[in-house]
């Protein structure tokens, strides 16, 4: 079982690995951070974008259509504190020649996407503390 490892480079970044590749995130400077990459939250919304764009693309390659042109642009609705995200609208932009009979099938080849499908069915999460001290016994 492959395990994604997460560290603490400095200040309020946060690294993840796995299967020999990090990603490094951070914070804006709004939130302590240096904004040097794309916070916890963006990288979210970046998995769920290019798991979607990579269901848009291998359907194009797989039937020789031109992927020039081709994009999607993800737009997060917010509660109106803007904090809680309602709904995630996603837009997919075509390429120029794309074939009006495959419109309805690339739609529903995108809705396969992993991530999406994962987050309809989400997982139980199992949080497990190891290490530290512990609270110091009260003398009397």
């Amino acid at each position: 079982m492959k395990l994604m490892t997460v560290s603490f480079p400095g200040g309020v970044a946060v690294d993840a690995t796995f299967g020999g590749h990090t990603v490094h995130t951070d914070q804006p400077r709004s939130a302590g951070g240096t904004d040097t990459a794309m916070s916890p939250f963006d990288l979210f919304l970046a998995s769920i974008g290019t798991c979607m764009g990579f269901y848009a693309l291998r359907f194009c390659q797989e039937r020789n259509l031109s992927t020039e042109g081709l994009g999607l642009t993800l737009e997060p609705l917010r509660e109106g504190d803007g904090k809680r995200m309602t709904a995630l609208r996603i837009a997919v932009e075509l390429p120029p020649a794309f074939p009006e009979k495959y419109r309805a099938a690339i739609e529903r080849a995108i809705d396969h996407c992993a991530v999406k499908n994962q987050l309809l069915n989400p997982p139980r999460f199992e949080l497990r503390l190891s290490g530290g001290s512990g609270p110091e016994e009260a003398s009397s």
